[in-house]
């Protein structure tokens, strides 16, 4: 396939289509192609639109599952007092309706005064597939996003198990568009609140891989077209409140900026 950015995306209110971002930084435009690139590849219909011209959505909405892995960076492990170094990751899901899309505004949930920001590289998943080794882990994936692990840390606390916590409605931005290309093992992770760096780490600090966290992932459940899996945050989380904006950004990728109401 090569080095793409597919990006899923509404025009005047249709219904929303998917289609390859093309051009350079502030001037991009996309070509729309047929149907769903997960299952039909990447066929262009000739259709071209300026980005300003779109609304990005997330670039997918999973038909199956969103799965998160829990402190895969030592340094956000520690700050959260948790053991540094688990045997092996920690995984939970988030329901696809959790996922919003890039600029959309995420209504902090009426049950939690303590919303966290985490900014995650995401990996997209393009087969299905099960017991994948971890060598063969660049086989499945089509490619990857930016997201934002927005968790409750009351609930996480008080539930005992985190499907609260971590699955309410919003709770995980996906966008701006899926980059097919990436080496993900040395890239810059980041989160910056309003104009504040918060979060800034590289994924070579990850304590699993990309390729481990996939291969451990479908040891446990077979992964379809369009599954996500989420590799952890790095160190500086911190809490949401009314009016703020926050921007999770990786790089090689892009920027996934969203706004947070009560």
């Amino acid at each position: 396939m090569g080095h793409m950015r597919i990006a899923r995306f509404v025009v005047d209110g249709q219904d929303p289509v998917y289609g390859v971002v093309e051009g350079e930084e502030g001037a991009e435009s996309l070509t729309q192609i047929v149907g769903d690139p997960f299952y039909q590849g990447i066929q262009p219909t000739g259709t071209v639109h300026r980005m300003e011209d779109v609304r990005l959505l997330a670039p997918v909405i999973p038909r199956s599952k969103v799965i998160g892995i829990g402190s895969n960076y030592a340094d956000h492990a520690q700050e959260m007092g948790k053991e540094s170094q688990r045997p092996s990751p920690l995984m939970f899901l988030k329901p696809n309706t959790s996922v919003a899309g890039p600029g959309d505004p995420i209504t902090l949930p009426s049950f939690s005064e303590e919303v966290s920001f985490e900014a995650e590289l995401a990996v997209v998943i393009g087969r299905i597939c099960k017991d994948v080794p971890p060598e063969r882990v660049p086989e499945v994936v089509f490619g990857y996003t930016v997201a934002n692990d927005l968790t409750a840390r009351d609930a996480q606390r008080t539930d005992g198990q985190w499907a609260r916590a971590k699955g309410f409605d919003g709770a995980c931005p996906l966008g701006p568009w899926i980059e097919t290309e990436l080496d993900p093992d040395d890239v810059r992770v980041t989160g910056e609140l309003g104009d504040e760096l918060r979060q800034d780490g590289q994924t070579s600090d990850m304590v699993f891989s990309v390729q481990e966290i996939v291969s451990f992932a479908s040891s446990a459940f077979t992964l379809l077209p369009g599954d996500v899996i989420l590799t952890g945050t790095p160190a500086g989380v911190g809490l949401l409140e009314e009016g703020d904006t926050f921007t999770a950004a990786v790089e090689g990728i892009g920027d996934l900026t969203n706004t947070f109401r009560r």
